[in-house]
């Protein structure tokens, strides 16, 4: 799955809009603004299933653009806490996962990664449960309060546990660590 929405210039982001108002059977594709001068594009989005607590979204932002943009924030009815994640080596060397203050940058022609035991999008406070097979709606939003909708598959996964480190989740753990060849392969199924 590959979503994308270029916005060169104000003429040609009125047309854009025009054009994507008649494909409302997709809001991957039906974002409202997008950093001036971006092209961005994501790739594979996905989030893990989980019954209730925690689960994390997954995916490869990319920019074509010329301009380097940030993500700063990310929304959803799916969760009511969301935090842009980063995985770090602790005072003792210990791997661990916290939010990226700042949000993450994205420099002119160049890719976001997010993928299991690295950055990721966490969605705390789950609304309901994510079954295999739904889908789940995201806003991305930049610095410049642009925004980017996405859409994302459920999927099952399985891993090991992340220790998470800062604010009010310190402690705590979800499975999406390290992955094994059958958990690999069912994340990425389509």
């Amino acid at each position: 799955m590959k979503t994308s929405f270029v916005l060169p210039s104000i003429a040609l982001s009125s047309a854009v809009l025009i054009a994507l108002a008649g494909c409302a059977a997709n809001p991957a594709e039906n974002s409202s603004s997008t950093p001036a001068g971006a092209s961005i594009t994501m790739t594979d989005p996905w989030v893990k299933a989980a019954d209730e607590g925690m689960s994390a979204g997954f995916g490869t932002i990319e920019n074509t653009g010329d301009q380097d943009v940030t993500v700063t924030s990310v929304t959803s009815p799916a969760s009511t806490d969301l935090e842009l994640h980063e995985t770090v080596a602790n005072e003792s060397g210990a791997m661990v996962m916290r939010e990226k203050t700042g949000g993450f940058t994205i420099a002119a022609h160049s890719e976001l990664h997010l993928e299991p035991g690295g950055n990721h999008i966490m969605l705390m406070d789950l609304t309901e449960p994510l079954q295999p097979g739904s889908e789940v709606r995201m806003t991305l939003t930049f610095s410049d309060e642009s925004t980017f909708d996405i859409t994302a598959p459920v999927k099952d996964f399985a891993g090991a546990n992340e220790n998470y480190e800062g604010s009010e989740h310190e402690g705590m753990e979800h499975n999406e660590m390290k992955m094994d060849d059958s958990a690999s392969e069912s994340a990425h199924d389509h």
